[in-house]
């Protein structure tokens, strides 16, 4: 059984698959924006990251989003995270407010998907 490793370094790998499994680090955006801007970003490199590894959007099992303000964050990025999904395919979900990384990081987002 092979697990290849997609965008390693010497901390972590963007994406690991395993079977038919694709297993994602919780991406972040860069500097700067707001939730709903920072969240597009996140959600951009996803799809990047599911394309590397043979998968995309529509095979999402499951998604767990990590906010640094809940309160705050929550109705932005839910509006941006509906529209990126395509209807009937919502993965199951986790949201949380967490502190994250770096002070100007407003949201992470990992997921774990089936390959196409």
């Amino acid at each position: 059984m092979t697990i290849n490793r997609i965008s390693s370094n010497e901390r972590l790998s963007g994406a690991v698959t395993f079977k038919d499994l694709v297993f994602l680090s919780g991406q972040v955006p860069g500097e700067g924006q707001d939730v709903a801007t920072q969240t597009r970003e996140v959600l951009a490199k996803i799809d990047a990251l599911l394309a590397q590894a043979g998968s995309n959007k529509d095979h999402l099992l499951n998604a767990t989003i990590y906010l640094k303000n809940i309160g705050d964050g929550f109705a932005p990025m839910n509006a941006v995270w509906a529209a990126w999904l395509s209807p009937g395919m919502a993965p199951t979900r986790t949201t949380v407010q967490a502190e994250l990384a770096r002070p100007t990081v407003l949201v992470e987002i990992s997921v774990i998907a089936i390959r196409k």
